[in-house]
């Protein structure tokens, strides 16, 4: 069993902890913005295809204390790198974190970057070459205090980057986030769905493919795991096959998108066709003040501008109470659920709340808001 560290975003460790759980994950723990696991090699690979709400899964190398800019040089050279990567294989190596004496994360990586390929021209005469855009082989050294975990990246990408998506609005949902956003909810392929502000289509594309059991990994082109030494070809091109053979035909419920602005639901149509969905979503044009139910029953999910990016908080006002209004009035027997990050704005959608979970979207503390409607 080899230990692993699944990078999420913050306050969504325990949604992650479940879908870890899911995928064959063992001795599961949290940590800030991220969670441990153990696995096999057919774990990681599977991980990498099938998590819907992860952003990155590091292979720990070594962890070692650096109590200095030479420290860290001596132990990373302490490290066997040709068990990692040939004078033949690109290299990038990003730092996170800071301590009293690494408090500069350009400054560490060429530390972890220089002790590497100085033990390669030692032994081979040769070294690799820095690719900071794809490279071959993906570093990752996050500094705590002064200890480090030095760490392969098998992503390459973060996860987030389906490969579906060329086509986005103005301010677009990180898939990860939409997909656990539909977790929160507690929504599940048998129930009716619903974005009536879908702008190019995240949230429901995202529950359009854990409703088809599509692995979001499939429309990727590359993972970092894919030019390791230790690659194991035959173990990946079978979970590949294995996901491809699990894809179901129908939607278990229907799926809506809806938008008043005819341009941006071309995008998500395009967002569709590129990921296979274009027959199963339902997208159509529509003001929210003309709304109506599509379903008796279902979850309606939406993520409406508040105020940081899009919209003046003042114009913003009566698309809120607009909302609450159409809940109340159009969609008794649903359940729905608003992502905001204002709580002013919050308060002007009228109804009472059934739950209020903290969320980031990025770095903005959000909130989502359920409501049952009766």
């Amino acid at each position: 069993m080899n230990c692993y560290f699944a990078t999420v975003a913050r306050g969504l460790e325990s949604v992650v902890a479940r879908e870890l759980e899911g995928l064959g994950g063992r001795d599961i723990h949290l940590d800030f913005a991220g969670v441990h696991f153990t696995g096999d090699k057919a774990l990681l690979y599977r991980v990498n295809l099938w998590a819907r709400t992860i952003f990155r899964v590091l292979a720990p190398i070594r962890e070692f204390p650096c109590p200095d800019a030479q420290a860290l040089y001596r132990e990373v050279q302490a490290i066997d790198w040709a068990e990692y990567l040939t004078p033949g294989h690109t290299l990038a190596v990003d730092a996170t974190g800071l301590s009293p004496a690494l408090n500069h994360t350009h400054f560490t990586a060429l530390q972890v970057k220089n002790a590497i390929v100085d033990q390669q021209r030692k032994q081979t005469g040769e070294r690799s070459s820095v690719d900071s855009k794809s490279p071959d082989v993906r570093l990752n050294l996050h500094i705590h205090q002064d200890r480090c975990i030095l760490s392969r990246d098998s992503s390459g990408t973060s996860l987030h980057r389906r490969g579906y998506r060329p086509a986005m609005g103005v301010a677009p949902l990180k898939e990860t986030l939409a997909a656990a956003l539909l977790a929160l909810a507690g929504w599940e392929p048998e129930m009716p769905f619903l974005d009536p502000l879908c702008g190019s289509g995240t949230l429901p594309l995202e529950a359009g493919l854990k409703s088809l059991n599509l692995a979001p990994g499939l429309f990727r082109s590359h993972f970092g795991f894919l030019t390791w030494p230790d690659f194991d070809s035959q173990c990946w091109e079978d979970l590949c096959q294995e996901a491809h053979s699990a894809a179901l035909f129908h939607l278990r419920a229907p799926i809506f998108g809806r938008d008043q602005d005819p341009e941006v639901l071309k995008l998500a149509q395009t967002n569709a066709e590129r990921c296979g969905l274009e027959d199963h979503i339902a997208f159509a044009c529509c003001t929210l003040a003309d709304l109506e139910a599509p379903a008796p029953t279902g979850v309606l999910l939406c993520n409406p501008p508040y105020g940081e990016r899009l919209g003046d908080l003042r114009d913003l006002e009566p698309l809120y109470k607009l909302l609450g209004d159409v809940f109340k009035q159009r969609f008794k027997g649903w359940t729905a659920f608003i992502l905001t990050g204002n709580r002013e704005l919050a308060k002007r959608v009228g109804l009472r709340t059934a739950a209020r979970i903290p969320v980031y979207n990025g770095a903005l503390p959000c909130t989502l808001l359920k409501y049952e409607l009766y």
